[in-house]
Parts: C-alpha cells; structure tokens; sequence
C-alpha cells in the first residue's frame, strides 16, 4: 500500500477486520514499527488484531524499500526522525491520513519500541477526534524539551521492570507529567522484562509478559471502541 508525505513515497500494510457477515470492524489500529522499519513483527501483531474484529494500517515512518539490517543504520534512521520532530509529525500524519481513507472511524495508535516514542509525539501534537486511544510498548518515553502533552485520548504504556534502554524514572516522569494534564492513562510494568520483552523470537522475549500485556492492551482498546 503505497502513500506519500510530500514527494516521499512509504509503503504500508493494510488488513481488514475478520468479522462476521454485516458486521462492522470495531475501529482501526495504525501500528507504528520499531527502528528495524515495517517487518513481519507488525504483520504479526496486525494479523491477531483482525481476529479480534479491528481493522490495521501498518505504517511505513522510513520510506519505501528502507528496512535497515545494520544496527548502525536502524540508529541513522531513527535519529533523522527524532531530530526532526515536524518531519515524524507529517510522516505519521500521512499513515494516519491514509488509514483514515481506507477505513474511516475509530482509530487507535499502537507504537513498538521507536514507534513508542512516535506514538507519545502524536500525544504532544494536535489531535484528531477520531484517536481514541495511543499504546506505547517498550517505547521511549522522555518529553522532548519545549513539548508537553495535549491529547484528549487515554494513553497505555506497558514496560518491561528490566528495561535498561528506558529506565524506570522515566516512567515515573511519564506519570507526573501526566497527571499535571490530567489526561488519563495506565502503565503497566512487568517483572523481569527488559528491553523488547514482546518481539517474538527475539532474545528479549519474555512470554508472561507478552501475554498479559497484550491482553491489556486489547481490553484497553476494547473497551475505548465500545463508546461512542
């Protein structure tokens, strides 16, 4: 599913909801990849999500054809975006702005790792109504200097306790900054979980730890879709 931001060409994925006959998708997730670009990872995820009656836009933050291997490629990547925030903002844009043609209504935003941190950044910026929830895996959460938090949808975060990429005062940070706003949200940390803890197959991998945060996360965005 090709897209542009400005003359850039992304290349998304796009899966429908498996519902029963006449019976409409519970809204959309737009799930945004860590720094190694849009792999089979996000396919995966989005797979289990259509089971579960949501449509998914897999989105595409590096370009078409730009799924850095190297570990020193996946930081370049990454660091293009994050010290160019605007830019992050119009690339995520354009997947939200195509999700959003593709299939209108409820759309929730689901970020791994790097898509963590681009997801908060879309909870820092001007908000569609139509967001209704933001979740945050293993994702980076410090508040770039200047930027504070202005959406209107609740935010999960789930956390591994072991996480020595994203310690724990940031998380603690996070909830301060949050509860100044008032906007509502749940962290969920888990015992033992570093860094990654739900990439299948991965050394990170921590299987208690997937399981109960994806079934808090897909209760969390159950029970958003479920209002009106």
């Amino acid at each position: 599913m090709l897209y542009k931001e400005g003359t850039a060409e992304f290349e998304g994925a796009f899966l429908k909801a498996q519902t029963a006959k006449n019976q409409k998708a519970k809204g959309t997730v737009v799930i945004i990849h860590d720094w190694d670009g849009l792999t089979d990872y996000e396919i995966k995820r989005a797979e289990l999500l259509t089971q579960q009656g949501f449509n998914v836009f897999a989105l595409d933050m590096f370009g078409k054809g730009n799924r850095p291997v190297e570990q020193e490629k996946k930081k370049a990547e990454t660091a293009k975006l994050y010290d160019d925030r605007p830019r992050m903002r119009r690339i995520l844009n354009a997947g939200l702005e195509t999700a959003a043609r593709l299939a209108p209504g409820k759309t929730f935003l689901l970020g791994y790792c790097f898509g963590g941190a681009v997801a908060l950044e879309h909870a820092r910026a001007p908000q569609s109504p139509d967001i209704r929830g933001i979740a945050s895996f293993h994702g980076g959460l410090k508040t770039p200097p200047g930027q504070a938090y202005t959406t209107s949808a609740p935010l999960f975060i789930a956390h591994g306790g072991a996480d020595t990429a994203v310690p724990l005062e940031d998380v603690t940070n996070l909830a301060t900054e949050l509860e100044k706003v008032k906007i509502v949200y749940d962290i969920e940390i888990y015992s033992g979980a570093p860094h990654a803890f739900s990439v299948f197959g991965s050394p990170a991998y921590r299987e208690s730890a997937d399981k109960k945060s994806w079934l808090a996360f897909t209760n969390f965005i159950e029970s958003q879709s479920a209002k009106p």
